[in-house]
């Protein structure tokens, strides 16, 4: 607590006034908390100082609030092509990075507990933002946003909190997620003189190379880059007291179809959500369960057991493979491929489709997707075509963010549907009843395929990838598809030691 006191002093946050007359100050608290390395060993004892932000009034004490974070497929797209390309990545922790934050507005906050011998009239007038305030990430954002442009930095346009820096000899590569940081590049003179740099104006902790980050953990070989959330599983099973349970070969039984049934209630049903919450943040690095998820994530309104059941067989799946994860091969092109794929009338209760894709870069999976489609579709064709413009707006904004990242595609980006008529709806210019309330969505595929953006190739239904996004497949199905999607688990037996750490 003194340490964040000194902190806060140094950095000026606040200055001691008296209270002006018809000011209602905000209160604040201590907020302590046990910071943890990957393997679950504790790093340090925190504590922070927090301004109840709740007690602030829209147009008096704040404004705008919206901060943006960085995207989950920017993030595996940056380490997707940070592996194909051998660049360095680091990490970086700024210390109270909210605390860097200009305030514009007049906030008055209550002398904290620990801040001794002032009058009981006097309160401090926030000069900076602090930790808890409704606009101080946003503050943060815009300082961080302003440095890194005057230092040579451009935000590209596809992802607000993606910069990169391009000279003669080096390109250089920053993500930012709130107070996290992941500099990559070609150059390691170039990425040590940024730190330097951020260091002298913010403060930062050097994590060295990229290891753990928001869950994620990151392994680094020879042969390539591995993403996982192996302990953040291991947790979530022993919450749940589900480590001892016995293992499934399959996330969702293929023969049952969820609704809402007339089953017994499930009486936990905070429990409920949480336990799906994270199996939804789980989902950023394991696809295989993405369309199980999807699926628990339609009842968070009234669960019954039946659904707390089948929430409890994709744990037991986790069980079995805990530590799988994606791989990018250091070996891998730079061709953009996507599959796309649709249920039709998928969900039992609103008769709506579910749409699925998945795009590879080379060998490397970057982004899936498993999605009630918004509308009900009246045939297959439809709700196929609806999912092929979901996908084909993926893949343009993919090759923005490629574009962005000086990556160059080796050929035209393909996607492959394998529904015959979407497919001729797409090639075709006509319309008539069946397709005229496609009219948006028609015009959205058709452009880019006139633009010469994409390939649009047919592909049977057996080697689609996607299926496995969209419905439940038996064993020998699931685990063929899984196979093709690249998952690696470098914590079983035989592949132990074939990604390591290459930091010494």
């Amino acid at each position: 607590m003194q340490s964040e006191l000194q902190a806060l002093e140094q950095n000026k946050t606040w200055t001691i006034v008296s209270l002006p007359t018809g000011v209602k100050p905000i209160g604040s608290k201590w907020v302590y908390k046990i910071k943890r390395k990957s393997d679950g060993s504790i790093e340090r004892y925190k504590a922070r100082l927090v301004a109840k932000g709740y007690n602030q009034v829209e147009g008096i004490d704040y404004f705008e609030t919206f901060s943006p974070v960085a995207k989950m497929t920017t993030i595996r797209v940056v380490l997707a092509i940070a592996s194909i390309r051998n660049w360095f990545v680091h990490q970086l922790d700024v210390n109270n990075a909210f605390l860097h934050g200009e305030l514009c507005e007049d906030v008055y906050m209550q002398i904290p507990h620990g801040l001794e011998g002032f009058a009981t009239d006097k309160v401090c007038k926030l000069t900076k933002s602090l930790y808890g305030l409704k606009q101080a990430s946003r503050k943060w954002y815009e300082k961080l946003s302003q440095f890194l442009i005057a230092h040579h930095f451009i935000q590209v346009p596809s992802d607000p909190t993606l910069f990169v820096k391009k000279t003669s000899d080096s390109f250089t590569a920053l993500l930012v997620y709130v107070d996290d940081i992941v500099l990559t590049g070609d150059s390691m003179a170039e990425i040590t003189n940024i730190k330097n740099e951020l260091h002298h104006t913010f403060g930062i902790k050097d994590l060295g190379i990229l290891k753990f980050f928001l869950g994620l953990e990151v392994a680094h070989s020879t042969k390539g880059i591995t993403l996982s959330q192996r302990q953040y599983c291991l947790d979530l099973l022993a919450e749940t007291g589900d480590l001892g349970c016995k293992p499934s070969s399959i996330p969702i039984d293929p023969s049952l179809k969820l609704h809402h049934d007339d089953s017994a209630p499930y009486t936990d049903i905070t429990g409920y959500r949480t336990l799906v919450g994270k199996l939804l943040y789980l989902t950023n690095t394991r696809p295989d369960i993405a369309f199980p998820v999807q699926q628990l994530c339609q009842f968070l309104d009234c669960p019954t057991q039946l659904h707390y059941k089948a929430a409890h067989k994709v744990l037991r799946y986790l069980k079995g493979c805990p530590g799988s994860g994606l791989y990018f091969p250091r070996s891998s092109d730079t061709q953009l491929v996507g599959f796309t794929d649709a249920d039709w009338g998928g969900c039992v209760d609103t008769r709506r489709s579910i749409t699925g894709y998945c795009f590879f870069l080379g060998s490397s999976l970057i982004c899936w997707k498993s999605k009630k489609q918004q509308t009900i579709s009246r045939s297959s064709s439809e709700a196929e075509y609806r999912a092929l413009a979901s996908g084909t707006c993926e893949l343009h904004w993919l090759t923005y963010l490629l574009r962005d990242l000086q990556v160059t595609l080796i050929q035209q980006p393909s996607l492959y549907c394998d529904s015959q008529s979407a497919i001729h709806i797409a090639s075709n210019i006509v319309f008539h009843e069946r397709t005229k309330h496609l009219d948006i969505d028609c015009h959205v595929v058709r452009e880019r395929l006139q633009a010469g953006l994409m390939k649009l190739l047919p592909v049977s239904g057996f080697q689609q990838l996607a299926d496995i996004m969209t419905k439940a497949l038996h064993p020998a199905n699931f685990h063929r598809l899984l196979t093709k999607l690249g998952l690696l688990d470098i914590y079983r037996p035989q592949l132990e030691g074939d990604c390591q750490d290459t930091s010494s």
